[in-house]
């Protein structure tokens, strides 16, 4: 089977690595940056591809001869890109965490006979992926409450923080209003707010803030309480309210000596070398998802937690390992054909069916990111 990875960047480089270690697969990588491909060992069976493929008819041509896509490119194109890649009739699996509601492709997915899963990485992905298979197993769903965060082992002053993903993605955060449920009634709140602490083992006190890494789950899960929150070393949430609230992160152009540029330009340049994950850098992911229902009349509580590290054997990072192989395990449970729905499909309704969830949960145990589930009656 051919598969080929759009973009060699921090998760579609250890993607590729990934899926070429699978012997049934013809694996090609392209991306308009050579570094980036270059970061490929050159022992593996990859073929590699330096392309600008932003125009329609690139794209095309790229992906003729494939049989799925994997997208990892960053958010303000992702939308786009998906809808070509829909348009030429490819399947695909997609993490890009863009803006737009993945459901206006629905309709042109279901005409083209196209399976695109979208939002596939650690949360959105594997919150929603457990969150589906868990309200299939309820007779009622009440409360999804997800905490989740990419943090360096090594703090460095002043913002304690490293970019497991596209840097732009990570401002996406910082300034995306958050989207929740509460009460059966959608509320939009500004991002960064609603902070609070929460305790993990091993990790310590993290502070938690609203975002919208809810997604999906508010249009296709019926649970009255629903939200996504990030986890940031305390103290984070204040220093990037005070950039975003002086205008650092805006998107309309001013002008500086006759220059006109966006103030989130200038801040991108000033903070991604700091964010920027360098030779030797390790990291964690941490999440924990809480699910509360109720099962044959009793009140049931479900909690996964995860907590992956950086692989000092293959030198991958954590961020890239949970958000990246869900996304390889589930290109894997596609080629099986274990899951062919048409149209639209978040990782909520592979989800429901047990047997994928199964296999994607054991796919990732190979890879060493495990989550570990705790049942518990309530009330």
């Amino acid at each position: 089977m051919n598969i080929i990875v759009l973009g060699s960047g921090l998760i579609g480089c250890p993607m590729a690595i990934d899926l070429a270690g699978e012997k049934s697969f013809n694996v090609t990588v392209a991306d308009i940056n050579q570094k980036n491909l270059d970061k490929i060992p050159k022992h593996l069976p990859v073929k590699k591809i330096r392309k600008d493929f932003s125009d329609p008819d690139i794209l095309k041509s790229l992906i003729r001869k494939h049989d799925i896509v994997l997208s990892a490119l960053p958010g303000f194109i992702g939308f786009k890109m998906l809808k070509e890649i829909i348009k030429a009739k490819k399947n695909v699996v997609d993490i890009a965490f863009f803006p737009e509601d993945p459901f206006a492709l629905d309709e042109l997915a279901k005409q083209n006979n196209v399976t695109a899963i979208v939002d596939c990485g650690v949360a959105p992905g594997m919150s929603n992926l457990l969150s589906g298979y868990v309200n299939s197993i309820l007779d009622v769903t009440e409360t999804i409450l997800i905490y989740v965060g990419g943090l360096p082992v090594v703090r460095e002053y002043p913002y304690e923080y490293k970019a497991g993903f596209s840097p732009i993605d990570v401002i996406e955060e910082y300034t995306r209003p958050a989207r929740y449920v509460e009460n059966g009634k959608l509320v939009v709140r500004p991002a960064l707010s609603d902070a609070e602490l929460v305790s993990f083992d091993q990790v310590g006190t993290l502070e938690a803030f609203n975002s919208d890494g809810l997604r999906t789950l508010a249009k296709t899960m019926n649970a009255p309480n629903m939200k996504e929150k990030t986890l940031r070393y305390p103290g984070h949430i204040d220093k990037i309210k005070v950039l975003r609230d002086s205008g650092f992160f805006n998107q309309q152009q001013i002008e500086i000596n006759g220059i006109k540029i966006k103030p989130v330009d200038f801040t991108s340049k000033i903070l991604f070398p700091l964010w920027e994950i360098k030779e030797g850098d390790e990291d964690f992911t941490v999440m924990r998802i809480i699910i509360e229902g109720e099962k044959n009349k009793k009140k049931i509580r479900y909690t996964y937690n995860l907590l992956d590290k950086h692989d000092k054997e293959t030198n991958i990072h954590s961020m890239a390992r949970t958000t990246g192989y869900t996304a390889t395990n589930i290109v894997r449970m596609l080629s099986k054909g274990l899951f062919d729905r048409k149209g639209i499909c978040p990782p909520e309704f592979i989800g429901a069916d047990s047997k994928c969830t199964d296999f994607v949960i054991k796919e990732l145990k190979k890879r060493g990111v495990i989550y570990k589930q705790s049942i518990e009656t309530i009330g």
